[in-house]
């Protein structure tokens, strides 16, 4: 009876948010899909925002790469560039000119910010006016250094005259409207990967019109041009969103994206009780599957029959390093020796192996994860167990055996289940065992932690993750560059949260910040990587696997190493094809 409420429930939702008040017609399908139904996930955290300058985390990521886009998008299976708002793009010969035709009729999602609440047609000026706030000092803005700092011709000037409270007028000099559908974008420098920075959530397209209606709510009132659109949400329990459908796309059979009705996000923290309803077929995916299950699951899958399982594993390789953090600035881990130390002291192999049930590598090479292509670990020297070099260490910084080492505190978040607690305990007591240092560990719900990381300097030592931006190095490096770091140790440290410095890593990131040369400029990111992982400026305990347990019946769900999810070209095959 629940379940049948909750449908009925869903169901008018999405009817009575139906664009320009129209009814919804049945679609038809052409070519070998189905249409229709609701995609039905899991986010073990909350979101923090939807609003594309402040989304930090990776749940407001999921649900709002939904409803925003940009001028280009990854390919869900390679992670390729691939137009979006912008149908084609030029380059000049110097790389540092690029001319961007944008694609005409496409439409904000109706909104009553628009007269009528009609959404109006994008066009180049309202990207001009994102770039410029994209380049403004705000609370709200945490994508400024991730994208045009020190990259788009008048982007520092811009950003520092907001800071004055005197903006220049004309916004940024180097994005300038050529006509309706052009638009130009002048860089200082050649920066390869300045298209793949056209992908990130700082750069997605929202009028102006919401922003000025909604202010400091916009993570409620989110409108873009996405393929889905908000029609409720609650914050900690669910976000729905219905299908856009005044979306621009459409498939090489001529049917209009996206293919279902709506997308149904619970934000549930219990990893086991996610599992129950998956099994259940209460939810058609789950990321990140219990490593207690690992087995039992890896058992089912490979006992059954061809054709017999209900579920399929999706099981992938990912740009994401899982780490513990130090302060850098603050004592005792201002001492790289007492860093080297901590990160010999720890035995990453069996971390792996009877933590997360072999699924992960051993965080042994540097920051980078090994699953870069191009990207040689040969030879590289990152950090293997050795209690004995790790106890020399620590007496060379001056606590032999321990003595006299500070009591430290480690931040852990709270999470969905009991890995992070499990894994705390184990570092903790190799930390014990191996250097004779007492830490109590510390479990903050996963916001308070987030806060904790990003707005004091306050934590010494602490767990998090990072995951790629796009598929290059330098968004691992990025972490590490001293221009991040603020000049009070009391302000946010956004990027840079260990607060690193060192002028030979900043040299050579930014020479291959520079670099064209695809091999020239992977071997300058290899060497600053080796400068900061020899430096020991995080502990990186492993890199991970991406693992998704999805339905039968969900097809065209592609798997690539950012979890990036183009949920528009889903589709649910109905129980007769599911078989």
């Amino acid at each position: 009876m629940f379940k049948q409420l909750l449908v009925f429930s869903l169901f008018a939702i999405l009817v009575s948010c139906s664009p320009r008040g129209s009814s919804q017609k049945k679609r038809i399908a052409q070519g070998p899909i189905q249409l229709g139904g609701v995609f039905r996930m899991n986010e073990v955290e909350d979101f923090s925002s939807l609003y594309p300058l402040s989304i930090t985390e990776e749940t407001g990521y999921q649900v709002a790469c939904q409803i925003f886009e940009g001028l280009l998008r990854p390919d869900s299976k390679d992670l390729s560039i691939r137009p979006c708002l912008a149908t084609t793009y030029e380059i000049d010969p110097s790389g540092t000119h690029y001319l961007f035709h944008l694609r005409k009729g496409v439409y904000f999602q109706d909104d009553p910010c628009f007269p009528s609440s009609r959404g109006r047609e994008v066009q180049a000026s309202d990207f001009k006016w994102c770039f410029d706030k994209l380049c403004e000092k705000s609370d709200i803005n945490s994508m400024f250094d991730l994208t045009f700092r020190d990259r788009v011709v008048g982007a520092n000037e811009y950003f520092k005259s907001t800071v004055d409270l005197h903006p220049l007028s004309g916004g940024v000099s180097g994005v300038k409207v050529i006509d309706s559908y052009t638009l130009e974008i002048t860089l200082s420098h050649p920066f390869s990967s300045f298209l793949y920075i056209l992908t990130m959530p700082g750069t997605w397209i929202y009028p102006r019109e919401a922003y000025e209606m909604y202010k400091n709510d916009l993570s409620g009132h989110c409108v873009g041009t996405g393929p889905f659109m908000i029609t409720r949400i609650k914050r900690k329990e669910f976000a729905i969103l219905g299908r856009n459908e005044n979306y621009w796309e459409t498939d090489t059979y001529g049917n209009s994206l996206p293919y279902m009705d709506a997308l149904h996000f619970t934000f549930m923290k219990d990893k086991k009780a996610e599992f129950l309803k998956f099994r259940t077929k209460e939810l058609d995916m789950i990321f990140r599957i219990p490593v207690e299950l690992i087995p039992s699951i890896m058992g089912e899958l490979k006992d059954a029959k061809p054709g017999g399982a209900d579920f399929r594993m999706q099981s992938v390789p990912g740009l994401r390093i899982t780490y513990y953090g130090f302060q850098n600035m603050t004592p005792p881990f201002d001492n790289m020796k007492v860093r080297q130390a901590f990160n010999y002291a720890i035995n990453r192999r069996d971390i792996v192996k009877f933590i997360l049930q072999g699924e992960g590598i051993p965080g042994e090479y540097g920051v980078v994860p090994p699953a870069f292509n191009n990207y040689d670990t040969a030879g590289f020297r990152g950090y293997s167990f050795d209690p004995d070099k790790a106890r020399k260490l620590l007496a060379d910084a001056g606590y032999p055996d321990g003595k006299s080492f500070p009591s430290l505190t480690l931040e852990i978040n709270g999470g969905s289940s009991d890995r992070n607690k499990i894994m705390a305990d184990v570092i903790t007591k190799m930390l014990k065992e191996n250097l004779n240092v007492e830490i109590k560990i510390d479990q903050l719900p996963a916001a308070q932690n987030l806060e904790e990381l990003n707005e004091t300097a306050r934590t010494q030592m602490f767990y998090t993750n990072w995951t790629a931006d796009y598929p290059d190095p330098e968004t691992f490096l990025t972490m590490f560059y001293s221009k991040h770091i603020p000049e009070k140790l009391s302000d946010p440290s956004v990027l840079n949260v260990v607060r690193y410095k060192n002028p030979v890593f900043d040299s050579l990131f930014q020479m291959a910040m520079k670099e064209t040369d695809p091999k020239k400029k992977a071997e300058l990111c290899r060497e600053a990587d080796q400068r900061v992982t020899y430096d020991a400026a995080i502990m990186p305990v492993f890199y991970d696997e991406l693992d998704r347990l999805v339905q039968k019946s969900i097809r065209n769900f592609d798997a690539n190493a950012l979890e990036y999810r183009q949920l528009s070209k889903v589709w649910i095959a109905s129980s007769e094809k599911a078989k």
